[in-house]
């Protein structure tokens, strides 16, 4: 089921503790441009049916990306797209989002989109894996 602009917009506003819905849609933007750069094929196209319309047109025309990020070099690469972010800031905003995402996504998808980045992503899904 595809989640309404709004409601997407709300659950990552109040996991982000943002003060408007401006701020939680920026860090939405940022954090989802980044992502579809890892994603491919039927699993990007799966998850941006997940996501409202704005927001899977970013997943599916993201930023461009030479190789796959670490998840702590992701977390850099949000805080230098988003102004005034710092790294602690930025881990905030990747969390709000792709928490909200996994739960548009459901488990089955979600892994799947866990296997196409590399080790850790898991943590910023909020959905740590046993080891």
């Amino acid at each position: 089921m595809t989640l309404r602009h709004e409601a997407f917009l709300d659950q990552v506003k109040e996991r982000g503790e943002y003060e408007t819905p401006h701020e939680a849609e920026r860090a939405a933007r940022v954090v989802l441009a980044l992502l579809g750069a890892h994603l491919v094929g039927e699993v990007r196209a799966q998850l941006a049916a997940r996501l409202p319309d704005e927001f899977a047109l970013i997943l599916l025309n993201p930023l461009q990306s030479a190789e796959p990020l670490t998840p702590e070099r992701f977390v850099r690469a949000t805080a230098a797209w988003i102004e005034g972010a710092t790294e602690q800031t930025a881990a905030w905003d990747v969390s709000a989002v792709l928490s909200t995402v996994a739960d548009a996504a459901g488990h089955d998808l979600l892994e799947q989109v866990l296997l196409q980045l590399p080790t850790g992503y898991d943590l910023l899904f909020g959905r740590p894996q046993p080891t």
